[in-house]
């Protein structure tokens, strides 16, 4: 029996499971199934594992994170792993390097190594700490700005844009004058100085995220301004804004050291890289040594924060995600 394109008759249905195909020997295109819970993938893990594989394939960020691990360890483990007192004298004055003093002793007699691990603490203290107060300020003042827009926007940039004309070391000194030194004003200081970034760079994210559709989405069932902002927007802000995070960091480390080389910063007997450094200094040129194992600690700090933020950026760029 002659079949016409198109058609069959009820022999290849019986043969073929009703479709033809069988009697054809054309194999049936695979219809899509049903997802099942073990085929569903959270999207957050996922996400994840792609910025932690994509972190990993980097050298130098992990170099970086090696660095950063180590000095939080040591920050951590200070009281434990530091062989004297920071404050009080363990030897001579100017003692070279040895087994008992890895790194000499200081012009009073207190052990160089001893005085850098403590100093580990302070610059946590002030890196991490201006930072998220920055952040902290910075973030809602971004986030008002680039939604709102109007005369919100430009009272905000206006105020951020002042701040920014002046130099920002010097603009940290001028706040260190005022406030006097200590430690905790340092972190004020930093953070002041900081805002303006943090908030310029979640405005431009804002700008762009509250256009996306999921947004619109979100305001045509009648969510809140709050909800918005907040629930939909802010988590796609972000990867930019832990980006910025740790590379500021680094850079309040390295300004509480200057500020605390001028004796702006941190006080004696705290222990300060900066200020042991300016105290070291006097004697620099009859033991050279004593400024070794402050200088390599700042140096390696930033170093380390500076890898690791630059892994970040590259590991939570979407171009990157293959």
């Amino acid at each position: 029996m002659k079949i016409e394109p198109g058609r069959q008759s009820a022999q290849d249905y019986a043969s073929g499971g009703g479709n033809g195909y069988a009697a054809t020997g054309v194999r049936e295109p695979a219809l899509p199934r049903a997802a099942t819970p073990a085929d569903e993938e959270m999207p957050f893990e996922t996400m994840l594992a792609m910025i932690w594989r994509n972190l990993c394939r980097s050298k130098t960020a992990v170099f970086g994170f090696i660095i950063v691990t180590a000095i939080v360890f040591v920050a951590l483990t200070a009281d434990i792993i530091a062989p004297y007192s920071y404050e009080n004298p363990a030897g001579g004055s100017l003692l070279p390097p040895s087994l008992k003093f890895p790194f000499g002793t200081d012009p009073l007699g207190r052990d160089i190594l001893t005085r850098v691990i403590y100093g580990t603490r302070v610059a946590l203290y002030v890196g991490l700490g201006s930072i998220t107060l920055a952040v902290l300020l910075g973030i809602p003042l971004g986030v008002c700005s680039g939604y709102y827009g109007g005369w919100v926007d430009l009272v905000v940039m206006r105020v951020m844009d002042l701040i920014l004309a002046f130099p920002i070391f010097l603009l940290a000194i001028v706040i260190m004058i005022i406030l006097g030194p200590s430690t905790a004003n340092v972190v004020l200081a930093l953070a002041i100085v900081r805002i303006p970034i943090f908030a310029r760079v979640i405005r431009g994210s804002v700008l762009t995220v509250k256009e996306l559709d999921f947004v619109s989405g979100a305001r045509s069932v009648s969510a809140t301004d709050f909800r918005l902002l907040f629930l939909h927007i802010l988590p796609n802000c972000l990867a930019p804004i832990i980006v910025t995070a740790t590379v500021s960091t680094a850079f309040a480390i390295l300004v509480e050291a200057n500020l605390s080389f001028l004796g702006l910063g941190t006080q004696p007997p705290t222990p300060s890289w900066g200020f042991d450094l300016k105290q070291n200094m006097t004697s620099l040129s009859e033991r050279p040594f004593i400024v070794i194992a402050p200088g390599l600690a700042i140096m390696f700090t930033v170093l380390g924060f500076n890898l690791f933020g630059d892994g970040l950026r590259d590991a939570l760029d979407p171009r990157t995600r293959s």
